[in-house]
């Protein structure tokens, strides 16, 4: 997952709420609903990593250059690592990583099926917008998980390279090709829509996360502030749209 500098919504690392943000997991997982919506946090995104993986490594099939092939599978390989990060994480902590994931997959491979890319340029596209707001999402989290389970969570969602890549390949095929600027920004449009709508499925699906993000477990959420977590999304969203050349 990538992590654009300037697009990206505001850095939650950067001050952590108090109470459970403070403590480390071994504090902080004595209380199970936490535990709990921990564990299904990783394993979303453990099986959102290793989707990404898959995903990169097919649109490299479609990559016009051997430059671009390699480009994505380096890509893919990151997006790998990050994943095995993750599994070893919940192995530590003593949970089957697949058990943890399984309950995503449905939702995951909903998503994808429904934004399959036409061509390259729409694969460039979806996974330069679609994980940038799935690594929003979980960075809005993050700031209200224990600091062993934050630091994992921001080092997975690094930027594997693919922002300034898609950016870059984007951003060229409009020049030469005015008309793909209008198209492009459809589906973007598209994949903001079915990447909120997958986000809030999640969430509903959880108890243990929906309680995370609407107080409870976490410090300081409210319905409010999930409204605003969302907008914040948006925000950024639009940011990017402005970065790759498209309207929002």
């Amino acid at each position: 997952m990538e992590t654009p500098d300037e697009t990206t919504t505001s850095d939650p690392a950067t001050a952590p709420a108090p109470g459970i943000a403070a403590q480390t997991w071994d504090t902080a997982a004595a209380d199970p609903r936490y535990r709990a919506a921990v564990v299904d946090l990783l394993g979303a995104l453990a099986y959102g990593e290793l989707a990404a993986f898959e995903r990169l490594a097919e649109d490299a099939k479609l990559a016009p250059t051997l430059e671009d092939k390699a480009e994505l599978a380096a890509m893919a390989a990151a997006e790998f690592h990050h994943f095995e990060r993750l599994r070893d994480r919940l192995t530590e902590v003593g949970e089957t990583a697949n058990l943890a994931m399984e309950p995503f997959g449905a939702a995951l491979d909903g998503f994808h099926r429904l934004t399959a890319p036409s061509d390259w340029l729409e694969g460039l596209v979806k996974a330069y917008v679609g994980d940038s707001i799935a690594s929003d999402f979980y960075r809005e989290v993050a700031v209200r998980l224990d600091s062993d389970t934050r630091t994992l969570v921001l080092a997975v969602l690094d930027d594997t390279g693919h922002a300034g890549f898609a950016i870059g390949k984007v951003r060229a095929a409009i020049e030469a090709e005015p008309r793909v600027g209008g198209r492009l920004a459809l589906w973007a449009r598209r994949l903001m829509g079915e990447a909120l709508s997958q986000a809030q499925r999640v969430v509903a699906d959880r108890d243990a996360l929906s309680t995370m993000l609407v107080g409870g477990v976490a410090d300081g959420f409210d319905l409010a502030e999930v409204g605003r977590m969302f907008s914040r999304i948006t925000e950024a969203h639009t940011k990017r749209m402005a970065a790759l050349g498209l309207a929002a």
